[in-house]
């Protein structure tokens, strides 16, 4: 069980551990909404757990599918919001035959409108994507194909996932500094968090079952995870640049390079998924474990938005 004792420090600076309490106060009267995919519900569920430790929420909305959850903090007047998107923007997939391809067409200039009406009303918007582009993607604007991940196909221009996850983001962070009902809005990226296959991919006998961290100088910032990272940055300091006169507010919960550090951290064949048996899952994240030091960051992030020391 040491792993429990295991935490982020960071360069020259001091993490506090995580306080519910404080937290709590922080967005008292506030609504909140993790915008991504599943790695950034695996957030917000540890955080759930965390705040839990302080008050214990009602669970007011479930959809039909289970994507979209609302909780409410009624001491607190606090509302903690999930809302479920593949890509950010709009994404169709493919269908052969009546049955899915894993392939996707993507509107690089339509944010996916499931969670986009849900943003006027927020007080803040923690927005992540990047696992599901990892797969064939016909990228569109408009009518016309600007180009295609994984494909290889003649009279279409190749890009990299890069591109694909970049233009997502763009637009996304366009999306918000155009809201026109978003006023105080405070928009945070929580970067990428790389999974951790070994020997293959999820489908291809790939596992991830080490049982202590990486020592940093076995980390390569180098890799296609630190460039995906970067790439969100990049767009959410852009959006910055244009929102600060437009009275919105952008910031970064950046848990890449600890994460790449935690090969450790994740369920590999622990994770009862009764759909997909034999296959080992090294993209989530174990609770307790790794991800409850996003919401350490997260925090620390907060306090600083609202002018507290850490």
């Amino acid at each position: 069980m040491d792993f429990l004792n295991w935490r982020w420090k960071p360069d020259q600076c001091d993490l506090p551990r995580f306080d519910a309490k404080t937290f709590l106060q922080l967005v008292k009267g506030k609504t909140m909404a993790f915008i991504g995919d599943s790695v950034g519900r695996n957030h917000m569920e540890s955080l759930l757990c965390l705040l839990s430790q302080e008050e214990i929420p009602e669970d007011i909305y479930k959809d039909s599918e289970d994507r979209f959850r609302t909780w409410y903090f009624r001491r607190h007047d606090f509302t903690l919001k999930v809302l479920w998107t593949k890509f950010l923007v709009a994404g169709e997939e493919i269908m052969i035959n009546g049955t899915g391809s894993s392939q996707f067409n993507l509107q690089l200039d339509k944010v996916d409108d499931e969670w986009a009406k849900h943003l006027p009303g927020l007080d803040y918007a923690i927005v992540s994507a990047a696992h599901w582009f990892f797969r064939v993607l016909y990228l569109h604007e408009g009518d016309n194909v600007v180009g295609c991940v994984y494909c290889n196909e003649p009279n279409v221009t190749h890009r990299d996932m890069n591109f694909a996850l970049q233009m997502s983001f763009r637009a996304t962070f366009n999306y918000i500094n155009d809201c026109k009902n978003c006023s105080g809005l405070v928009t945070l990226l929580r970067t990428f968090a790389p999974a951790h296959f070994e020997n293959g991919f999820w489908n291809t006998g790939g596992y991830c079952n080490r049982t202590t961290p990486s020592n940093e100088n076995e980390i390569d910032l180098k890799r296609f995870e630190w460039d995906l990272r970067n790439a969100q940055v990049e767009e959410i300091e852009r959006a910055r640049k244009v929102g600060k006169s437009q009275g919105k507010k952008f910031g970064v919960v950046d848990v890449t390079r600890a994460m790449l550090m935690r090969p450790d951290g994740h369920p590999g064949d622990h994770w009862g998924n009764k759909w997909n048996k034999g296959y080992n899952d090294c993209v989530h994240w174990c609770m307790p474990g790794p991800v409850d030091t996003w919401s350490e960051i997260f925090m620390a992030v907060l306090r600083e938005e609202a002018g507290l020391s850490s």
